[in-house]
């Protein structure tokens, strides 16, 4: 078979994947595994702890609260940590401005001389 571009081959990709789920007559089943080893176990565990007294309902509500606090949690670690990467590019296009200027002004000087 001959070499294929990265177009056609997500192509093919995308089309095996549409057709393994056409074969797939329990959609539940064949995720099972993948939902129980999420982190939605770890907040529904971590609800019942802290509340044990608790219904199912209130359980879920509180792991959905978990969740989402997590999740903006990291959230906002990430647009820090965007925003240090950001600083950072500044700072070192600012030193370089300021050695070309340096430099710059430094010929300008032995030209003059």
């Amino acid at each position: 078979m001959p070499a294929m571009d990265t177009n056609e081959r997500s192509l093919r990709m995308r089309i095996a994947a549409h057709k393994s789920w056409a074969n797939t007559t329990d959609r539940s089943g064949r995720t099972a595994a993948a939902r129980k080893a999420s982190h939605w176990t770890r907040f529904l565990d971590m609800a019942r702890e802290q509340h044990p007294d608790a219904t199912e309902k209130q359980i879920e509500e509180i792991a959905g609260s978990m969740r989402k606090a997590h999740f903006t949690e990291l959230a906002l670690r990430s647009a820090a940590s965007r925003r240090i990467a950001a600083q950072t590019r500044r700072s070192k296009r600012t030193a370089a401005a300021r050695a070309a200027v340096e430099e710059y002004d430094a010929d300008r000087g032995n030209a003059a001389a």
